[in-house]
């Protein structure tokens, strides 16, 4: 039925990918990042939340975790959001993004894993907080923990990039997305924050990269 809204495991158009996932995840925007990078054609069909799709038992078949990102490329169907970006940039950008000597790659992949371990661990529930909590039912305390944890993270992060470019060297890697998708989200809280000049100076670079439009160009919901 035209219009219709595809479901997993459903063949895509020759050569296209398919992602499911909102713009308002950070994890779905780590993957629509890397897909624009890499540059290979997808569709993306709006899923979670309000949207939906994600508790039925199509997804389910295919995400049993009912979350997204969900990215199928041909038959092949994968979840968990760096993950994908790894798969993509192996796939589509092998010695770009993603690092062909081992140990350069490694050091990416080690950021990576931080992002999900630590940073957005510190950072989720102050943004939980102020962009998903009604104003009545916001706990400060709550907000300050989160940024008492989240903070000390962004300045090893800035002592880290005063003696780089990028997060694994002088080129930009698969490392560099998940942390600035994570930067975008924290530096998109209505609350103060420290002077990090490295950091910021990499922020600017990733904003201005053609590939980060629709991702760190968007507001948080």
């Amino acid at each position: 039925m035209p219009g219709a809204v595809p479901s997993p495991g459903e063949p895509a158009p020759a050569g296209t990918i398919r992602l499911w996932g909102r713009t308002s995840s950070i994890n779905v925007r780590k993957v629509l990042w890397t897909l624009q990078a890499v540059g290979v054609p997808f569709e993306r069909i709006d899923a979670g939340l309000n949207f939906g799709i994600v508790t039925t038992p199509a997804y389910r078949a295919h995400n049993p975790n009912a979350l997204v990102p969900l990215l199928q490329d041909g038959d092949f169907v994968l979840w968990e959001s760096n993950v994908i970006v790894r798969y993509l940039c192996m796939k589509y950008a092998p010695g770009s993004l993603c690092p062909e000597d081992l140990q350069h790659r490694f050091d990416a992949e080690r950021w990576m894993d931080w992002q999900q371990t630590t940073l957005n661990r510190a950072g989720g529930p102050a943004f939980v907080q102020w962009i998903r909590t009604p104003a009545a039912e916001r706990r400060p305390e709550i907000i300050a923990q989160s940024a008492a944890a989240t903070e000390p993270l962004l300045q090893l992060l800035d002592a880290h990039l005063a003696r780089r470019r990028f997060m694994a060297g002088d080129a930009l890697t698969m490392a560099d997305i998940p942390i600035a998708c994570e930067i975008h989200r924290w530096w998109g809280l209505p609350q103060p924050r420290p002077v990090l000049p490295h950091l910021e100076r990499w922020w600017a670079t990733l904003q201005a990269h053609p590939a980060s439009r629709g991702v760190l160009d968007q507001p948080l919901t």
